[in-house]
């Protein structure tokens, strides 16, 4: 007898769930588009809900566009010696400390003398292990794509 009220139960349960899952929700979701459907099947500016009409193109520059842009300072269409060694020479002057034109081992060496005397917690001269640990190079974790915030109305309701 049990088994019978168990079965009738599950089945009451799976209705209600399909009931919400197909009745329910997806009629819901899909009235606020409408307008936003028109208007782009039309050509019609955006509605005023502020969803854009079409959507918007990518642009053609690829990744060598956007870095030859970076280089071609005066936007002549070519990028001279001049600008191309422009950014070199900013590395080169921000290692040149004292300014003589000339780099020594220790200008050019700054940084790893400096992350030595940091990671050398015991100012012994030498890194133990767990000394030698702390210079290892922080890795970024993989960039994901950026997702649009959710807007009121839409997601998931509880």
């Amino acid at each position: 007898m049990w088994r019978w009220i168990a079965g009738g139960a599950g089945v009451v349960l799976a209705a209600i769930a399909a009931w919400l899952l197909i009745g329910g929700r997806s009629r819901s979701d899909a009235q606020p588009l409408l307008p936003a459907m028109q208007a782009q099947a039309t050509n019609a500016p955006a509605a005023a809900d502020g969803l854009p009409a079409t959507v918007p193109e990518a642009t053609e520059r690829t990744r060598e566009q956007k870095r030859f842009d970076r280089y071609d300072k005066d936007r002549n269409g070519a990028v001279t010696r001049d600008e191309y060694l422009a950014q070199r020479r900013k590395a080169y002057a921000k290692l040149d400390t004292n300014h003589d034109g000339v780099l020594s081992f220790e200008e050019y060496a700054v940084k790893a003398t400096a992350k030595f005397a940091a990671a050398d917690a015991d100012r012994s001269g030498a890194m133990n292990a767990a000394e030698f640990a702390t210079t290892a190079v922080k890795r970024k974790p993989a960039r994901r794509a950026p997702c649009p915030p959710v807007q009121a109305g839409q997601g998931d309701e509880s």
